[in-house]
């Protein structure tokens, strides 16, 4: 790890980026999202071996750094501190997911050699899980509903109607890189509507 006074002239300018961006300049959170974007997606992708997923771990690592930014220190380079956050960002998405796949064909052999299945409990919710779902599920719509026009069709486009970020920029005729930008601020601002209602998602 790269002490401060050992910064290259990229993290010397990184930390320049950092203090703007501490002071609320878009320009800057821009400019950091454009130089590391690359580099963390294909990271994370090695990790979680599915493009999608990486889409997505990859603009949730850079949305925790930004509204953290403010507890970023000095001691490393911007970029070991981004990477930190995208790997364990990523080892818990992986995480999670083991927890939630059990495979059905799985077969356990007794003592006396007989084949049995696995017993897999029933995943249905019960009404009260339902229920909290349900609810859950309307106070996001009432938040997404909150967007601007712009933002909204992104997300409905992308967590609703499940397109890829190459449809997405196909169907609305815009470059990728503005897709995924601009997924990333409508990701922020839902979080942050969300935040002021006290939901927790």
């Amino acid at each position: 790890m790269d002490v401060n006074q050992k910064f290259s002239a990229r993290a010397q300018e990184d930390l320049e980026l950092v203090e703007l961006a501490k002071k609320g300049k878009q320009a800057a959170f821009d400019k950091l999202m454009t130089r590391y974007r690359d580099s963390i997606f294909f990271m994370v992708l090695k990790m979680v071996h599915n493009r999608d997923d990486a889409e997505d771990l990859t603009l949730e690592a850079f949305g925790k750094a930004f509204n953290s930014i403010s507890n970023y220190s000095a001691d490393f380079a911007f970029s070991t501190w981004l990477f930190k956050i995208a790997t364990n960002n990523s080892i818990d998405f992986i995480r999670k997911k083991r927890l939630q796949t059990t495979s059905l064909d799985q077969r356990t052999t007794t003592e006396d050699g007989e084949v049995t299945p696995i017993a897999v409990k029933d995943g249905n919710a019960n009404p009260e899980e339902s229920l909290v779902k349900e609810q859950r599920a309307a106070k996001i719509r009432a938040a997404i509903e909150q967007l601007s026009p712009k933002y909204r069709a992104l997300i409905e486009l992308r967590y609703l109607d499940e397109l890829a970020y190459e449809e997405i920029a196909e169907k609305l005729d815009i470059p990728l890189g503005t897709v995924k930008a601009q997924l990333f601020r409508a990701k922020d601002m839902l979080y942050n509507i969300l935040k002021v209602t006290k939901e927790k998602y």
